[in-house]
């Protein structure tokens, strides 16, 4: 069953929409939030994140509770990715898809003491919620969204750890991807996280909404000391799609299937056992595989096949039909997903 949260729905709007004005900073709409596009200068925003350290904000997250005895059970049983196999303050990023096997949502989901706490986007919330309170049936599971309690910061960069570990005596890239721990930032407690965009150690933190401005600026001197400052989704977008690196609702969504967009091997396991669309994926991996394994034979037929006789000739038979192009998985395309160097229009 579903519980509400203690606190007020959040709008989706950043908490540190007020700070971000104040410094300056131009907002646009990205995942449906109301997040900077930049802070002056995205050319400058941008060079901080390949090549120094960016303050991010990313506040346009749901975060949603899962306690009760059957939990891991019944989120194992709908995402597509490994959840019971977690270790505790670890995670790992997952689909939840539709019967047909399309893309609903992509939710991360973390194993912290009595609880699974999942990450997803908040402009999807609501439909979100409902579409997994419907698979709540049995299961001893509660299901209480948590967006309006959290706030998400982020340091990136080649120089994303060091700021992180000065704050908090944790480096980062010591820790596994997607692992995280309890901190304080100058008595702040705060959750650090570790992403590796690029292959470069980057934390985020996650911390009560009602701190995030405080932790904004406490970020902010730390990164301008080392010659950084905050970055807004201009910058961010152009840097992600330079690594190549999809973004739910711009480049995959309800459309799609996950070998579509090219998440077959970063999201998905294929042996932890059955799950709601399995049998659809399973069904499309194995084409993919005969596809590209007749596609080699063909061509090594091709040029061991005799020249074929004259037209004219009594021995010559009526052409047959050319075979259907074989279906080659976008993973295996120059470009892996349909991204577009222009900035997506927000979902509806």
């Amino acid at each position: 069953m579903s519980s509400p949260s203690n606190s007020p729905v959040a709008s989706l709007a950043t908490p540190l929409a007020e700070l971000h004005r104040q410094s300056g900073a131009q907002l646009g709409t990205w995942f449906g939030c109301s997040l900077p596009d930049h802070f002056g200068d995205w050319l400058a925003e941008y060079r901080q994140l390949r090549e120094g350290v960016a303050l991010l904000d990313k506040n346009y997250r749901a975060y949603l509770d899962f306690t009760g005895p059957d939990r891991v059970r019944y989120l194992n049983a709908i995402l597509t990715n490994n959840i019971k196999d977690l270790r505790e303050n670890h995670g790992a990023i997952s689909l939840f898809l539709n019967p047909q096997g399309r893309i609903l949502a992509e939710i991360e989901t973390y194993d912290f003491p009595e609880k699974l706490f999942c990450l997803s986007y908040a402009s999807i919330r609501e439909p979100l919620i409902a579409a997994l309170d419907k698979y709540i049936i049995m299961d001893d599971v509660t299901l209480t969204d948590r967006t309006a309690d959290f706030a998400t910061l982020a340091v990136e960069g080649p120089k994303a750890a060091l700021v992180a570990e000065e704050l908090t005596g944790v480096d980062p890239a010591d820790l596994a991807e997607l692992e995280t721990r309890l901190v304080s930032v100058q008595r702040i407690p705060c959750r650090l996280g570790k992403r590796s965009p690029g292959g470069t150690a980057s934390a985020e933190f996650l911390v009560d909404r009602a701190h995030a401005e405080t932790l904004w600026k406490i970020l902010l001197e730390s990164t301008r000391k080392h010659g950084g400052g905050p970055a807004g989704y201009q910058a961010l977008n152009a840097f992600r799609l330079e690594l190549g690196a999809p973004w739910f609702t711009y480049d995959f969504g309800e459309k799609q299937i996950p070998h579509e967009a090219g998440l077959q091997d970063s999201h998905i396991s294929y042996t932890k056992g059955c799950y709601t669309p399995d049998r659809k994926l399973s069904n499309v991996c194995a084409p993919v595989a005969r596809s590209i394994a007749s596609a080699s034979l063909s061509n090594t037929t091709r040029r061991s096949r005799p020249r074929p006789a004259h037209p004219s000739s009594p021995k010559a038979k009526k052409p047959a039909s050319p075979p259907a192009p074989p279906f080659l998985p976008r993973s295996t395309l120059r470009s892996a997903w349909p991204i577009s160097a222009v900035k997506s229009p927000p979902p509806a």
